[in-house]
């Protein structure tokens, strides 16, 4: 019978934990503590920052914002801190699968968007702003976050090769994968021009 030796013990420890931080709905946290009504029940039903936002407090949307970023960012640093940088890019890769599929939420969980952005500035902070920085601009032309996001997502390995990134490149690109399949309803509202701008209900 095979033996799990301690290196592999250690991974899954930090996956597990990774999930786990990835897995906390501050959005919808943050929405029952603060009286805004369910978000399931809200615009698109998300529970990430943009439909926070419709509910109209900016400050909740914010720190929601804030809070799902950094508990990828948590995950990255913990892991590299106490396990190394293999542990760090696997605690990424469960920490976004922990937001998007949260166990306690039956796997239904947000896009991932600002926890992706979290995780980049984690890994690789060159590449992290840069991915927010195409977010911003983005936003600031299209006002449709969806947009934002796919654009932050698809440039992000085109930075890690500019940069001559290569030790996170294959884990970058698969979080752009997933956080395109994350969006493949808003793509197909994108193409047809009915997707909703930021802050619209």
């Amino acid at each position: 019978m095979p033996v799990i030796d301690s290196a592999n013990s250690i991974l899954i420890l930090w996956a597990v934990i990774g999930y786990l931080l990835g897995a906390i709905p501050f959005g919808l946290l943050l929405s029952k503590l603060m009286g805004l009504g369910n978000l399931r029940q809200i615009g698109s039903g998300n529970i990430g920052a943009t439909n926070v936002l419709r509910t109209g407090n900016k400050g909740a949307a914010a720190a929601t914002l804030l809070l799902d970023a950094g508990k990828g960012a948590a995950a990255v640093l913990l892991a590299r801190a106490f396990a190394g940088e293999g542990a760090a890019q696997l605690a990424a890769l469960t920490a976004f699968l922990g937001h998007c599929y949260p166990v306690w939420l039956s796997f239904k969980g947000g896009k991932g968007v600002a926890t992706f952005l979290g995780l980049m500035l984690a890994l690789v902070w060159q590449v992290g702003l840069l991915c927010c920085l195409t977010w911003a601009v983005t936003a600031a032309i299209g006002r449709i976050s969806s947009l934002s996001a796919i654009m932050a997502a698809a440039l992000s390995t085109f930075w890690m090769l500019v940069l001559g990134i290569d030790d996170t490149f294959l884990l970058g690109a698969v979080l752009t994968l997933l956080v395109f399949w994350r969006h493949r309803e808003n793509i197909v509202r994108l193409r047809a021009g009915t997707e909703p701008r930021i802050g619209q209900k």
